[in-house]
């Protein structure tokens, strides 16, 4: 799940929208839960 997060913040980070933080976040809080 680790790289996973990782692999998430690097596309957010990329594409820099509040849009895909808010999907970074959502995606987080997803592998937190398994």
């Amino acid at each position: 799940a680790y790289w996973a997060a990782l692999k998430a913040f690097s596309l957010a980070k990329s594409l820099s929208t509040g849009n895909s933080k808010s999907f970074f976040v959502r995606q987080i809080n997803k592998q937190r839960l398994d």
